[in-house]
């Protein structure tokens, strides 16, 4: 997701937040008004983002932690990672020896928010609608192993996989597979605006100013029947237009709690004294950021221009100058707390490789300084991101093999002209769908791919993607996986550059902060209550 790791065993541990719970953590909020958080973050209803909060239609991370809030899933992520465990499902499990048949038992008596019954036909619905609709700007490929849908009575849902998926409960606990009703969702067409409902553990109300939400209210569902155990009954999700006056809020204590997105210089300063009254709670992240090419743009069709500017780019450097503590290197599309990961990166090209890049462009035959614009969207991922693309303007120019030039837009326009090809270069980042290796490596590579990349590897479409989704022992998977980090590594059709690392800054007296933003970047709101916190 762009935005949006295995089932870890050994590595769980590192999901695990870094501060531990401090005081009470049983606050229920009642009486003491609504808990509020901020975000950057930006909505809208528009004719280029007609349908923001409809699970056929969202796939950023902001949208998705609306989406997390409001409407159940079969499964969804436990506290500290690790393998999905049932949510609107009593029971999930594959029946086959192959993987190829996977069956989930509903919770007895779920009801949507208006006291509706769910059933077994509604999750047929809901999936069913995902894959007719199918979206290009969507969560479809998620489903591409998925043949058909089958509702076996009430309670019993039956889904029949193309060929075999170990990752599929995962994407079970995604908001691709969000539970929604007949009553208020078409099966064939999206539902426009900022309607949300479904049966999570909280009903939300808008509030919209310009086709913008600017705050959106979460008030607990009576009607709730799952393994969320609330700590609060409402939650107010407000929005700012930058990370400064996000801010000012949580200091002055119109704000409770802010994650997405603090500025590098806050997270700097919050660490170094943060105000009176606020904390600063690191968490482990799996954000990544990258280069991603047009593979048939003239400027970078040559591979050698592409593995240039892998050797060239200085990662450590660019985090020194501008994300210090909120970031670390990263050689590879797969995060290093991730199990398969290999620094295929580093071990082909080194760090800074100066030498390395113009021996490549030479032996190609490409005439220097190779004339490149880097694109990226200076609203969408912080406000580091037109710092980041300086400091890489000037590295990469410092070594006299490019001549570079930004130019930085809207994601409003950005995201629409990346997907048309408009960019030979443009910069990216991934929030994770679900944690699982997986996740970092298809939805680059594959058919129907995030990115819309014109690249193609007939050996990891054909071969590698599928023989990594067979093994439920995701151990067994790391082979293929590293292969195809080693590709990757090789053609160059995406540069990773770093691994985020996640805080949140929250007011003294607000409890479960520390679980509040899972690894994946999900935002739990349900985990926040009113009590005694350290």
């Amino acid at each position: 997701m762009n935005r949006k790791t295995m089932v870890l065993t050994a590595a769980a541990g590192l999901l695990t937040p870094a501060l531990t719970a401090c005081g009470s953590t049983s606050g229920t909020g009642a009486g003491t008004g609504a808990i509020v958080v901020g975000t950057t973050d930006r909505f809208e209803a528009a004719d280029f983002v007609p349908a923001p909060f409809d699970p056929a239609y969202a796939y950023d991370a902001g949208t998705w932690n609306v989406l997390r809030q409001t409407v159940q899933t079969l499964m969804r992520t436990p506290r500290g990672g690790g393998q999905p465990v049932p949510e609107a499902a009593s029971d999930c499990r594959f029946t086959d020896a192959g993987n190829e048949s996977y069956r989930c038992t509903l919770r007895p008596g779920l009801k949507f928010a208006n006291g509706d019954p769910l059933t077994a036909k509604d999750v047929k619905f809901s999936i069913d609608r995902v894959l007719t609709i199918k979206d290009e700007n969507g969560p479809v490929s998620l489903l591409s192993t998925l043949d058909t849908v089958e509702a076996k009575g009430a309670d019993t849902v039956v889904f029949h996989l193309k060929t075999p998926d170990a990752t599929f409960p995962y994407k079970l606990s995604t908001p691709a597979a969000g539970i929604v009703s007949q009553k208020t969702y078409d099966a064939k067409k999206l539902r426009p605006g900022f309607a949300v409902d479904g049966s999570g553990p909280y009903t939300m109300k808008a509030e919209v100013k310009d086709n913008h939400l600017v705050r959106a209210v979460f008030t607990k569902n009576p009607n709730y029947i799952g393994d969320i155990k609330p700590q609060n009954d409402k939650v107010e999700l407000r929005t700012f237009t930058d990370s400064a006056a996000m801010g000012k809020a949580l200091t002055d204590g119109s704000v409770q709690m802010v994650s997405r997105t603090l500025s590098p210089e806050q997270i700097r300063g919050f660490a170094a004294k943060a105000p009176k009254g606020v904390r600063l709670v690191p968490m482990p992240g799996l954000e990544i950021r990258y280069l991603a090419f047009n593979t048939e743009a003239p400027v970078v069709k040559d591979k050698a221009v592409r593995q240039a500017l892998a050797a060239a780019v200085d990662r450590n450097a660019l985090i020194s100058k501008v994300y210090g503590k909120a970031a670390q290197p990263l050689y590879s599309l797969v995060p290093t707390t991730v199990n398969g990961h290999v620094n295929s990166f580093f071990n082909k090209y080194g760090e800074a490789n100066t030498a390395k890049a113009a021996s490549l462009l030479k032996d190609a035959g490409i005439k220097t300084p190779v004339k490149l614009t880097l694109n990226y969207t200076n609203d969408h991922y912080g406000d580091g991101t037109a710092a980041e693309f300086a400091a890489l303007k000037a590295q990469l120019n410092a070594t006299q093999l490019f001549d570079v030039s930004v130019q930085g837009s809207d994601w409003a326009d950005f995201r629409p002209a990346q997907k048309k090809g408009d960019f030979a270069a443009y910069g990216l980042g991934w929030f994770p769908d679900y944690p699982d290796a997986d996740n970092f490596l298809a939805p680059f590579l594959d058919q129907d791919n995030f990115l819309g990349t014109p690249y193609a590897n007939n050996t990891v479409r054909s071969k590698l993607i599928p023989e990594s989704r067979r093994a439920v022992d995701r151990s067994v998977a790391a082979p293929a996986i590293a292969e195809m980090q080693d590709i990757v590594a090789d053609d160059v059709p995406v540069l990773p550059l770093w691994q985020g690392k996640q805080y949140v800054a929250a007011r003294d007296g607000i409890t479960g902060v520390e679980w509040a933003v899972n690894s994946i970047s999900d935002l739990q709101l349900w985990e926040l209550g009113r009590g005694v916190s350290g």
